[in-house]
């Protein structure tokens, strides 16, 4: 073989293995990006069960405190108050 054919059959072995180690790299890096886009989303599935457990949690403790005090809406109680004031006046 000539020196030259030799020298191309160099270079194109070396292209041809690089070009393989390229896509093998390329191809677990986006295997590595897709995982952690599944981590993320099983995270902020996670946090959105935390905040809704929260929501029902203070949502049931406001029903109860409802049921033991007497909570009354103060601008309702001040028109009903300035209602009776107008009828007394009229």
């Amino acid at each position: 073989m000539s020196r030259a054919s030799k020298l191309t059959l160099l270079g194109t072995s070396l292209f041809a293995a690089s070009t393989v180690g390229f896509v093998h790299f390329q191809q677990e890096a986006e295997k590595n990006a897709m995982h952690q886009g599944v981590v993320r989303d099983m995270e902020q599935l996670r946090i959105k069960k935390e905040r809704q457990l929260d929501f029902d949690m203070q949502r049931a403790l406001e029903l109860e405190y409802k049921k033991e005090q007497s909570v009354h809406d103060a601008i309702a109680a001040a028109e009903a108050a300035e209602a009776k004031a107008k009828e007394k006046g009229a």
